[in-house]
């Protein structure tokens, strides 16, 4: 199913319902949803999105999800049973995370926190070091785990799978996904 722009601009503004179970050991938290995302209600959906492919390659899940799409009740029960969480910094829909404002960002690591004491997974998989350095104010932050814990959650950075970050291929964001899901127990 494609959407056009038009129909895509509706979406904006829009938000995404956590995926969350009661057993969450690793917590993928993307920037912000993109249009296409708000449009299937479902976390990193662009079809020229990597993060599923991603987590296949990894062996975090074992199918492939059809993102463009949406996930089917099934699908999300997969990654539920498997432990892995998904939310977003930031909760409204834009075309491009560039369109998100700084204290949007830092509002977000603060709801973030008290959203990990909650829910408890052992590790939190933030998907973009740009996004990480300004909402949780350092700048020198590097990929991969962060020298501090989020809310008692080892916290890991791990690069974002937009298409738009070409230097990254499924074969490298699954290795570094792989560290965290090992990290969180999630894959051995």
């Amino acid at each position: 199913m494609l959407y056009s722009r038009p129909a895509l601009e509706l979406c904006r503004g829009w938000t995404v319902p956590d995926l969350i179970g009661p057993d969450v050991e690793l917590l993928f938290v993307g920037i912000n949803p993109g249009l296409w995302t708000a449009a299937v209600q479902t976390h990193f959906a662009h079809p020229g999105n990597r993060f599923y492919p991603a987590l296949l390659k990894a062996g975090i899940i074992d199918r492939d999800i059809d993102r463009a799409a949406g996930m089917s009740d099934d699908d999300r029960s997969h990654l539920l049973e498997r432990g892995i969480g998904i939310t977003n910094l930031v909760a409204r829909a834009t075309a491009r995370a560039a369109e998100l404002h700084r204290e949007e960002l830092r509002e977000g690591a603060r709801q973030l926190e008290g959203f990990v004491g909650h829910h408890q997974p052992k590790v939190v998989a933030m998907a973009g070091i740009t996004a990480f350095r300004t909402a949780f104010h350092r700048p020198r932050a590097e990929m991969g785990r962060q020298p501090d814990d989020l809310a008692g959650a080892q916290c890991w950075v791990v690069p974002n799978p937009s298409g738009l970050n070409a230097h990254e291929t499924i074969d490298t964001l699954a290795a570094k996904y792989r560290e965290a899901a090992a990290a969180a127990g999630v894959v051995s």
